[in-house]
């Protein structure tokens, strides 16, 4: 399973990356020059501050809300601006930054060299990017990967005659002190500073590059590093910095000598074990067996990925190419997401700068809770943890926010940014920055990390108590509507969105807006099923009970469409570039085509309009895009799901199939959410479990009427496999990992197995056992 391409990429954001997790790569495979850009994920400019909350914001978030109340929005808008809100952190400062760029300068024996059958590849399967290409009789060949067991890049140049091998090796980075130690060392070191600004504080890196050669010279020289005549060489890189209190240097000492006395081969071995442990969880097949006539013999999946694209844009259909995308998604969380490392930012880890846009920063009111979407669905929850970790850090400033910004005794809160140093002000303008949900969301997750594991320890000694702290704080914030009496969020925003009021003013923010409202239930609700599971907190239990009750539900307008406000204000974009008030059907389950069908009529009709206005191919963030099509599936409406999909991957990804938008070309950078949510999108066609059963093929598209899938997770802790041909099952197995009661449902069919275990359980196209 692979992508490949039959020439270099033009520039970075068509390069291929690798990581494990917290030590990344990509490369363009150039023949003149490889360009290696480098990452570790710690590598922040700033340092941790003082709260950064303004004084007295607990009294003027309540006048904010009287405002409100009595219809007054824009002075209301005006006051948090001017008296809650801090401005935003300056672009290049408290940023994720680049640790560099290793080139390759190559020289060859033939003074007009031929290139011929040149190759570009990613393999997902290995999780090993490569390049070959032949110069007169010799074949060259690069591999790069990136080993979680070593803890260490590894590069390996070879060629299939003797003493072909001659290239210069250099290094570039901002403000960086580079040095060649050795003929055999490089070291680069420094501090990341913010960009303009020596005195702002930073994190102290150091990266030691080490090369090996057989055969031929090597020399330094410049602090170059120059190979003459190799037959073959291996480079190692490791990298750290002072973030966890290490000693860059003596780290990254360590690290080298760790893997010392291991031979290539060996390194290759550890590194494909350990990323099939996890990647071969799950297999998609999607057959293609339409014949394509004007490509002639050629099949598509022996096209370059880019030639694929473009025939995509096309028009046609590939399936083949839509289960590689579906993989690559999992490539991207498997490469950037593991245990104890570093959530996933804005941008992914992949970054290629010191000042990127939004400082690659984290934006958790849609972005980094979006790249951890497919994680359970797709058989990864480990790589879900620093998620879980980003929002559990969070607690201590969260508790000061919460005090001081709204009076709270009890609980946490975080707004719509946060970065390494964990700020959980509200910052910028309150069309983003006034909302306050950060932990429910969290929160969301963290509940169905264990309803698909089943990891009850978990649960009771780190995500609960979590979950448990971001209900109080709503508890003690939530203040009842003088009109409805009902229990209201605020003052926050839908994000980005605005509405228009009845004096013809546009502003942001509202009292129990609906993604508030929805995500409280949320809230509420796994709270109330997680202390009763774990038998604790009875009275906090009850109160959230009575408090749950009394919550604003959701609103449905005269128009037969979901509100997005608690009042039917006039929307400003019928086609806004965020569907927030679709979150209850989208991510959440409090809207599912099974349990609330007029809900789910509602919510079809608000995102037929929203789509029918632009929304899901607003140019100004993809990551909405990929929403739409998680909406489309979660609403059983697969051919519609597919259609967004298609045009997102077709239309609007670079490629090396990384999500794109105008912007985005901009900007350069890789909207790892949008892939992300693609990547669950194409899942829950198949199988989908937040509805109270297993359902299988809920929304399986016209397009793709022949497949197979294997090691799909569902609620229960299920993996599910299936197969199906001309659109129809033809098989289904359940593996039960923790027992326990499987309810399956194929088109109107409907059974119950009581499980066990381990075992697997199979089924015929009517659902009867096997």
């Amino acid at each position: 399973m692979r992508l490949w391409y039959d020439m270099p990429a033009n520039e970075w954001i068509e390069s291929l990356p690798v990581g494990n997790g917290r030590l990344l790569a990509t490369n363009q495979g150039g023949v003149w020059q490889e360009k290696i850009q480098l990452n570790e994920e710690t590598i922040w400019s700033g340092k941790p501050e003082k709260n950064k909350d303004r004084p007295d914001g607990a009294t003027y978030v309540k006048q904010a809300q009287e405002l409100i109340f009595n219809g007054e929005y824009v002075k209301a808008q005006k006051l948090i601006e001017e008296k809650v809100m801090i401005p935003h952190v300056a672009h290049g400062s408290h940023t994720y930054q680049t640790l560099g760029d290793l080139y390759l300068d190559f020289q060859y024996d033939i003074s007009s060299p031929k290139v011929e059958n040149y190759k570009r590849t990613l393999d997902l399967e290995t999780a090993v990017s490569s390049v070959e290409y032949t110069i007169g009789t010799t074949l060259y060949t690069r591999e790069i990967f990136s080993s979680v067991p070593d803890q260490a890049i590894i590069i390996r140049l070879s060629s299939n005659q003797k003493e072909k091998l001659s290239f210069t090796a250099s290094f570039d980075r901002e403000k960086a002190k580079i040095e060649t130690v050795s003929s055999h060392l490089m070291q680069v070191s420094g501090v990341a500073t913010d960009k303009g600004n020596d005195q702002s504080g930073g994190v102290a890196y150091e990266s030691q590059i080490k090369f090996i050669n057989t055969g031929g010279i090597i020399s330094h020289q410049d602090n170059e590093i120059i190979i003459t005549n190799a037959d073959t060489v291996e480079i190692r890189i490791v990298a750290a910095t002072n973030y966890r209190g290490d000693n860059p240097h003596q780290k990254s000492i360590d690290q080298l000598l760790a893997i010392d006395n291991k031979d290539y081969k060996a390194l290759y071995n550890a590194h494909v074990k350990e990323h099939q442990r996890l990647f071969n969880r799950v297999q998609l097949d999607l057959v293609q067996k339409k014949k394509i006539k004007r490509l002639g013999p050629t099949l598509l999946k022996n096209m370059p990925t880019n030639q694929r694209l473009h025939a995509l844009r096309q028009g046609l259909d590939d399936p083949e190419l839509i289960a590689l995308y579906f993989q690559f998604g999992r490539y991207i969380l498997i490469s950037c997401s593991r245990p104890g490392t570093m959530a996933i930012n804005l941008w992914g880890k992949w970054i290629n700068t010191v000042d990127p846009w939004f400082n690659a920063d984290y934006h958790t009111n849609i972005n980094i809770p979006m790249n951890y979407w497919p994680a359970q669905i797709t058989n990864l929850a480990e790589c879900q943890t620093p998620f879980f970790d980003l929002i559990g850090n969070l607690r201590e400033n969260g508790r000061k926010s919460a005090k001081v910004t709204y009076g709270a005794k009890k609980g946490f809160v975080a707004h719509h940014a946060t970065d390494a140093w964990g700020l959980t002000a509200t910052v910028g303008r309150a069309t983003h920055g006034m909302w306050q949900l950060t932990p429910a969301w969290g929160a969301h997750q963290m509940w169905q990390h264990y309803v698909y594991t089943l990891d009850k320890e978990y649960l009771q000694k780190y995500t609960y108590p979590i979950m448990k702290e971001a209900a109080e704080f709503f508890v003690e914030t939530l203040v009842e509507h003088p009109t409805t009496g009902y229990l209201v969020s605020g003052p926050s925003n839908s994000p980005e969105n605005t509405f228009v009021t009845p004096n013809g003013k546009r502003v942001s923010l509202s009292m129990g807006t609906s993604m508030d409202m929805q995500m409280i239930h949320d809230l509420f609700a796994n709270c109330i099923k997680a202390s009763a599971l774990l038998e604790v907190d009875e009275e906090f239990r009850k109160t959230l009970e009575k408090m749950k009750a009394r919550l604003l539900p959701i609103q449905v307008g005269k128009d037969g469409r979901l509100l997005e406000w608690a009042k039917p204000f006039e929307e400003t974009e019928l086609g806004h570039k965020h569907c927030s008030h679709f979150w209850a059907f989208c991510e959440g389950d409090l809207i599912t085509p099974l349990e609330t069908p007029e809900l789910a009529k509602a919510a079809k009709k608000s995102l037929d309009i929203r789509v029918e206005n632009g929304s899901a191919k607003t140019p100004v963030f993809r990551g909405n895009t990929a929403w739409i099509a998680r909406s489309y599936s979660r609403l059983l409406e697969g051919n519609e799901a597919y259609k967004v999909i298609k045009y997102a991957l077709g239309s609007a990804s670079y490629n090396n199939m990384f999500s794109i938008s105008v912007q985005g070309l901009t900007r350069k950078m890789w909207e790892t959410d949008a892939n992300l949510g693609y990547t669950t999108a194409i899942a829950e066609m198949f199988v989908q479990s937040h509805a109270g059963v297993v359902h299988i093929l809920p929304a399986l598209p016209n397009a793709l009427p022949d497949g197979s899938v294997e090691g799909l997770k569902a609620e229960g802790a299920f993996e599910v496999g299936i197969k199906w041909a001309d659109g129809k099952l033809m098989s289904a197995s359940v593996k039960s990992l923790k027992g326990g009661l499987c309810k399956l449902k194929y088109q109107n069919k409907k059974i119950e197995v009581k499980t066990i275990a381990g075992k697997i359980y199979e089924f015929d196209a009517e659902l009867k056992a096997k």
